[in-house]
């Protein structure tokens, strides 16, 4: 039997063991080569074969496609392919549909290997593929089938690394047989198929990294909305080189080698389908993720023996003991604990002794387990990796090392997550999974009496094993979760990996999960629990469902047990208030919010008991400040440790600038929030304890000549020559003539004038060098008379200048380390390039000692004050010049709140007085804030409370009488706060005109009816002041019963509530459509769009009923009657449908000269197209794109074929550019939650300098802009809607500039000449304008607007152009910067106008067009188009510098660079986190023409300030 015909036979009885045996060999696959008709592919790196035509098209996924193309690198793709570059080092999706047996760089360029591909329809080759054992339902039987052949192709090699070409050779073929509703395909790997399992990079620059081949399926991107691209599903066989090694030794068929998947189908194809046969050698792939628990019978962790201690995996010592150490201490153990352990005890924590051995704790103020502790009330940061395999519904994903970040409130138990860049269908899927984020709310709970949170017990190092079951699919998902302590910053640091299954969740769905409580069981080293969780999901597709999971989990860690005090309770409960969960699509962000409470069991944290706001959570104690319960509901706010304060505000206290630091010799501080590190200076380093700085020995690296020695110092060291040898130490030698030394040849360089390029300038400096060469150690300016002592190398010692006529220094004398104000009065003295103070500056005065004399003058304006030991200014000491100084040695009591509140205001001026106008608030004799307040200028007067609150309807007008503030007050309630935010939000304390205002009760209590004042609406609330569903009524309407109650939510309702609740007041956006839902809360069978008119009938979920939908101004359907479906219906195309959206436009009569999309009886675009009835003619693709340079003005139309395949324009070959030697350009790009840095060489992209410039957790930035003047980067974040800036210098914090009536803030431009700024917010359709600091804030356009998109401004024109991204009429428009003289610009040809630049060199308006894919430039009054690039991919934001356009693109999630005169691609950059880039600006070295020169810093990302000079 041959070989083609035994594999046939295994394919149709695959139990058969005697087929299984071995691999299939090189016979068993299906006939190849010239003599079976095939075509074979032209050699080379990256080819790409003719058009393969189908006589029948096939079914790929839910696509159809008449015609493949065979790739080099492994692959069968339904259209043209772009470059390699774009697709082979990436894994999957591809932009582009593809078959993939083994996708990798494959070169077949001099004759290594050979490339063949055929269809037919030969009955042999049909009826070889069966696949009714692996799809036993399968009605198949193929009519067609598609062969592809790789035999003996070589991997691409750079001819520079190898002295020739390897000789690994792979051979695998691909099958696809169809018929008019399946498609089907085989992998086939023979035995010795397969030799090298992945490529290297090309531009990986000199990295050692191969990838891994890609196996599978993708379907590419998809449109919808017409122009609109999303990705598309894809499928994965591979995900590292073992599984590429398993290709060719198991299979999903029981034959090693073959593999057997269901690709495409007629009527409904989620995603690829593999067969699930296994075989006697179908083995499993090794390394599966199954969940190892700890056991629930809880044994003794420790050994049985004193002597073998319990290590952690990363061995460190969990106690100590102490008999295993052998010093002779005298009794003494605790200094034992100190100098020899105290290393493995937090710098915060102190070490015990005990009798079996030793535990660290943490300090008060701190909390921790002792081995790690954080500043009580402070709140805390998690940052770290998600990886791992999920399997939503039957599809793997791979989570590999995305980012987790987690931020938690500590003083009310508050804990918010994060996980970025999750692929969509594990976005939705893992939205249940709120157990990843309780981790942290376990570990920072709000501790109730008699409880204590999780990272007292575990500290920052523990490992988390969590199994989660879902209900009813038995789905099955395992969470590991690895603390690794804390980093530099103090924050915990933990890694997650979750593998296994989870129910599919439909796209857009909504889960909601009800509060819960769970128990903790606590034993030596471990804490467990087990519950069982209720949660809902809300979709369009499934309307509501009710699903449940059970979780297990064990968290172990190490504790200490010599410590015999109380030990924790055995069980704790605790309580999730609030558990939100939300998936961001367009970002790929999944967010968990949980409020967590610790308490005893059976303890209710909502009981009367616990009434206390501290308990509640309720409190108003800032973020970094603990809330301490005293009697009844009184608490008080205490700042947390390292913070200052009254404890409703709280400030980092800077332990370093005021010596508070535990930092001790030859170290440096650096300040923390609410903590600080030290680090050793140079030439020392920690010893033992991990805390004392001590001397490195350089000596021990032998760093001197072998003929000389080292003398060790204190932080340095010295080379000398031995005897008989000359030189430096360094290099010596027995030449009589010693070479010159340090000193000597910086005395000969000054004193020929080398240094300063000519003769030495009179009056310089020149050192004075012994008879050695070495630097004398007491160095004198001959011109001044100042003397001071040096260092070895000649380094001025700080402290040691003495002046003219004055003692010098004893420079033998050991020099004492600098005080604080000796370095602060050097740093002034040494600000003036020869060393004297500045004129005018304040220099401060030190006491012999070096500390703050405590009466400090200015010895220019006279005026002087009283300083602490820190040299800060005590307040109400300064006095004017003339006048009598305090006498600073009284003791002054601590600052209150009220005079830090009033001297902050008073010292805003440089002057040090209060600004005119200013309210300063007036404080008694104890410092205690004045029960009345009054405002100087306004005359407004108002009561206050002890922390200087205003207290609600005390206000009173100038002229009338004061409140009696003596008069007691109840405290606020949730509502009177409320209420009294919306009336305290305007500068002079009255509500905003058209705000609403709550209405409160007698008691303070929500009254059930509200109502807007502005707007007539009514609705009821709950006692939270929560609108009840169903419940609004319009002005001049019957108002609800509020007192009648109230039934839950329907799906209507929930419908219509998301799109009343847009915008920020709780109204529709002006054109959204709003549910219609009866008064049972059901969809009205007829559903009206008030915009557009259009009218449709639905189902009971809302879904519209297809072929009922009507017109503006036509009747509308009988939605109580069936409506008939022809049996052949088909949905409406997207030529059928952009031609109706059309017709619509022009008012239902298009004029004889108008574009009107021609169609084809199926649906298909017409492949010639039309201006209505001119001879304006050009030939499209099947998708309606313009096929380039087919436009005809003839009477005889243009030739055009049937569904021509989409034309590809390739960027031409990299050319050889020398970069120059400086770097001045920088592009700026907005990609999520950072923006980052981009420098160019010339014109082209340096993606090896590429840096983050700023990370902005939780925001979305889209729009940026670039501030050349005062080098400053502005963006808009549409997640918090504001619009910021930050100073691009080193340490700067960002800028809040403008955070209120934004709703969608997207496109901005920066002015510089006018210094303004421009932005669109394309929700309520307005553009706006504002200085650069957020003042003079207006509204230039709010009408003729649908979606605006890109905004920019030409300032040398004073001119604004921007894009309206409207569907129906989109358009460019200009107008001058004051918003006058609005016009269009362009109007016609265009479709998605993203984005929007200025050619600088021509005088041009550029754009790139998302809809018609083309980058083009007009003049600005509408002549002089032109089309510089034909098909770009999905630009965003574009910027232009010297002949180049830069744009940032979707589909590539990158930046593209195209030459304006080639209208060529020719460069690209994709950042290593893959997501969509939005805006980008340039940072250039010049301003606008006239203005300034700011140089950008070649080492990014600290681009250090600069300022213009003349005229700019």
């Amino acid at each position: 039997m041959e070989r083609g015909v035994m594999l046939a036979v295994c394919l149709l009885c695959w139990s058969c063991s005697v087929c299984v045996v071995t691999a299939i060999k090189r016979a068993d696959m299906f006939p190849y080569g010239t003599l079976s008709g095939d075509l074979i592919l032209a050699e080379g790196d990256d080819e790409t074969s003719r058009v393969l035509s189908l006589p029948k098209p096939l079914y790929f996924y839910g696509s159809l496609f008449s015609q493949l193309y065979v790739a080099t690198n492994g692959i069968i793709s339904g259209q043209d392919l772009p470059m390699e570059k774009q697709y082979v080092d990436d894994g999957f999706p591809t932009d582009f549909p593809v078959v993939a047996p083994f996708l990798a760089d494959i070169d077949t360029s001099g004759g290594r290997g050979q490339i063949y591909y055929r269809v037919t329809e030969t009955p042999s080759v049909l009826n070889r593929v069966e696949v009714h054992r692996g799809f036993p339902d399968a009605k198949f039987t193929p009519t067609h089938v598609v062969v592809a052949t790789w035999e003996n192709v070589a991997a691409y090699e750079e001819q520079t690394r190898t002295a020739g070409p390897s000789n690994k050779v792979n051979t695998f073929q691909a099958v696809i047989g169809y018929d008019e509703t399946d498609s089907y395909v085989l992998f086939l790997y023979p035995e010795d198929g397969l030799n090298y399992f992945g490529t290297r990079p090309k531009e990986s620059y000199n990295v050692e990294i191969e990838l891994p081949a890609r196996v599978g399926f993708s379907r590419g991107e998809v449109t919808y909305l017409i122009f609109s691209r999303t990705e598309g599903p894809h499928y994965s066989v591979t995900s590292d080189e073992q599984s590429v090694k398993n290709l060719y030794q198991v299979g999903n068929t029981g034959i090693p080698g073959v593999w057997l998947f269901h690709t495409g189908n007629r009527y409904s194809f989620d995603n690829i389908v593999p067969a699930s046969i296994g075989g006697l050698l179908d083995t499993p792939p090794t390394g599966g993720h199954g969940l190892s628990l700890v056991p629930l019978e809880v044994v003794d962790v420790y050994p049985s023996h004193r002597n073998e201690h319990p290590h952690s995996p990363g061995g460190h010592v969990v106690s100590v003991e102490g008999d295993d150490v052998d010093f002779d201490t005298g009794g003494k153990r605790q200094t034992i604990c100190v100098c020899v352990f105290q290393q493995q005890c937090s710098q915060n924590a102190f070490c015990s002794d005990y009798a079996t051995g030793f535990c660290c704790h943490c300090r008060p103020g701190f909390y921790g387990n002792g081995r790690h502790c954080l500043p009580e009330g402070a709140p805390q940061r998690v940052s770290g990796k998600v990886s791992g395999t999920v399997t939503v519904g039957s599809t793997p994903v791979e989570l590999n090392n995305i980012d987790l970040h987690a931020y938690i409130v500590v003083g009310d138990g508050r804990a918010y997550t994060a996980i970025s860049q999750v692929p969509e269908p594990v976005g939705w899927a893992l939205m249940p999974l709120a157990p990843i984020g309780e981790l942290f709310g376990w570990l920072f709970a709000l501790e109730l009496p008699n409880s204590q949170a999780g990272f007292k017990i575990t500290g920052a190092e523990f490992t988390r094993h969590a199994e989660v079951i879902f209900y009813p699919g038995n789905q099955r998902l395992s969470i590991v979760q690895t603390g690794h302590g804390l980093d530099d910053h103090n924050h915990l640091t933990v890694d997650t990996v979750v593998s296994g299954n989870v129910p599919f969740l439909p796209p857009g769905a909504e889960v909601t999960m009800d509060p819960f409580k769970e128990t903790y069981q606590y034993y030596p080293s471990v804490a467990t629990s087990s519950s069982v969780r209720e949660f809902s999901v809300v979709s369009a597709e499934r309307g509501s469902e009710s699903f449940s999971f059970q979780l297990k989990q064990n968290i172990t860690y190490r504790d200490c047990r010599h410590d015999n005090r109380a030990a924790v309770l055995e069980t704790l409960q605790i309580t999730m208030e609030r558990v939100f969960v939300m998936y961001v699509k367009e970002e790929r962000i999944l967010r968990y919010a949980i409020t967590n409470k610790i308490s005893p069991v059976r303890v209710d944290p909502t009981g009367p008991e616990l009434v206390n706001p501290c308990y509640a959570g309720n409190h108003d104690c800032d973020t970094t400040a603990q809330c301490i319960p005293l009697e009844g509901q009184v608490f008080q706010c205490q700042c947390a440790t390292g913070y200052r304060g009254d404890g409703h505000n709280c400030y980092d206290i800077n332990e370093c600038d005021e010596g508070l630091s535990s930092c001790g010799a030859h170290s440096q501080c650096v300040n923390l929030p609410g903590s600080h590190r030290c680090q050793c200076q140079s030439g020392y380093e920690f010893g033992f304890d991990g805390r004392t700085c001590v001397d490195i020995d350089e000596c021990s690296s032998t760093p001197c000549h072998i003929s000389a020695r080292c003398i060790n110092g204190l932080g340095s060291f010295l080379c000398q020559c031995q005897p008989g040898f000359y030189g430096d130490g360094f290099y010596c030698s027995q030449t009589e003539v010693r070479p010159r030394s340090q000193c000597e040849q910086h005395r000969d360089r000054l004193q020929s004038g080398m240094e300063q390029g000519g003769p030495p300038s009179p009056g310089a400096f020149i050192p004075q060098c012994d008879s050695d060469g070495r630097y004398q150690p007491l160095q004198c300016h001959g011109s001044t008379g100042h003397c001071w002592c040096v260092d070895f190398r000649g380094q001025e010692r700080t402290g040691t200048r003495t002046p003219p006529g004055t003692a010098p220094k004893d420079c033998d004398r050991p020099v004492r380390p600098k005080t604080h104000c000796e370095h602060h009065r050097d740093s002034v003295q040494t600000t003036s390039p020869g060393g004297y103070p500045i004129v005018g500056a304040h220099v401060p005065q030190c006491d012999a000692n070096g500390q703050y004399t405590p009466l400090q003058c200015h010895g220019s304006t006279g005026h002087c004050w009283c300083v602490d030991g820190n040299g800060q200014e005590r307040a109400g000491t300064r006095t004017p010049p003339g006048t009598t100084p305090t006498d600073c040695d009284k003791p002054e009591r601590p600052k209150t709140h009220c005079e830090h509140h009033r001297d902050r205001v008073q010292t805003t001026s440089p002057d040090g007085y209060p600004v005119v106008g200013a309210y300063v608030p007036q404080c008694d004799a104890n410092g205690q804030y004045r029960s009345l307040q009054c405002h100087g200028s306004t005359g407004h007067c108002w009561c206050v409370d002890g922390r200087g609150q205003e207290r609600a309807g005390t206000r009173t007008p100038p002229g009338t009488p004061s409140v009696d503030c003596d008069r007691p007050e109840r405290p606020k309630t949730h509502c009177e706060h409320h209420r009294d935010s919306v009336q305290t939000t305007s500068p002079e304390g009255y509500s905003i005109v058209g705000a609403y205002v709550p209405q409160c009760d007698a008691n303070g209590q929500y009254t059930p009816l509200q109502c807007h004042g502005s707007t007539g609406h009514c609705w009821c609330v709950d006692s939270r002041g929560q609108e009840r569903a169903g419940t609004r009524t319009p002005p001049g309407t019957q108002r609800k019963d509020c007192d009648r109650p109230e039934r839950p939510k329907t799906h209507c309702e929930h419908h219509r509530h998301r799109a009343q609740t847009i915008s920020p007041e709780g109204y529709p956006i002006v054109g959204a459509y709003v549910p219609q839902c009866d008064a049972d809360g059901q969809y009205l069978p007829l559903q009206c769009h008030s915009s557009t008119g259009h009218c449709w009938c639905v189902d009971k979920r809302g879904q519209e009923r297809t072929g009922t939908r009507t017109l503006h101004g036509t009747q509308p359907k009988d939605c109580d009657r069936p409506v008939p479906v022809a049996p052949t219906q088909r949905p409406e195309s997207v030529c059928e449908r952009w031609r109706t959206s059309l017709i619509e436009h022009y008012g239902g009569k298009p004029d004889a000269q108008q574009y009107v999309p021609q169609c084809e009886p199926d649906g298909q675009f017409s492949p010639v197209q039309c201006y209505g009835e001119t001879t304006y003619c050009w030939c499209v693709d099947q998708d309606g794109r313009e096929v380039p340079g087919t436009r005809s003005h003839d009477v005889v139309k243009p030739a055009c074929l049937p569904s021509v395949a989409p034309p590809t324009v390739r960027p031409l070959p990299r050319p050889d550019v020398t970069p120059p030697t400086n770097t001045d350009i920088t592009l700026l790009y907005a990609q999520g939650q950072k923006i980052g840095a981009l420098p160019l060489n010339g014109t082209r992209l340096d993606a090896t300098r590429s840096k983050t410039l700023l990370t902005l957790h939780g925001s979305i930035v889209v729009g940026i802009a670039y501030d050349c003047k005062e080098n400053q980067v502005y963006w808009t974040d549409l997640s918090a809607r504001t619009i910021n800036r930050a100073s691009m210098a080193t340490g700067a914090e960002p800028e809040i500039l403008i955070n209120t009536n934004l709703v969608s803030p997207e496109g901005l431009a920066v002015d510089v000449k006018r210094r303004l700024m421009f932005w669109v917010d394309s929700n309520p359709d307005i553009i706006e304008s504002a200085n650069l600091d957020g003042s003079g804030r207006r509204t230039l356009f709010d009408t003729d607007l649908v979606n605006p998109r890109a905004i920019i401004v030409v300032s040398s024109t004073g001119t604004l152009y921007w894009t309206d991204w409207n569907r129906e009429a989109p358009k460019i428009e200009s107008s001058s910067v004051d918003g006058q003289n609005r016009r269009v610009v362009v109007s016609d040809g265009i479709g998605l106008p993203n984005a929007l630049t200025y050619d600088s060199s021509s005088g041009q308006v550029c754009w790139a067009d998302a809809g018609t894919k083309r980058l083009e430039c007009v003049s600005p009054d509408g002549s002089g188009r032109r089309v510089v690039h034909p098909s770009l991919n999905y630009p965003f934001s574009m910027v232009y510098y010297r002949n180049h356009f830069y744009y940032s693109d979707w589909r590539r999630d990158g930046v593209i660079a195209v030459n304006k005169d080639s209208s060529q691609i020719t460069d690209e950059y994709l950042p290593d986190q893959r997501s969509h880039l939005y805006g980008i600006a340039i940072a250039t070295t010049h301003c606008l023409s006239g203005m300034c020169v700011v140089k950008v810093s070649r080492e990014l990302p600290d681009l250090p300030p600069q300022r213009c000079r003349g005229s700019g």
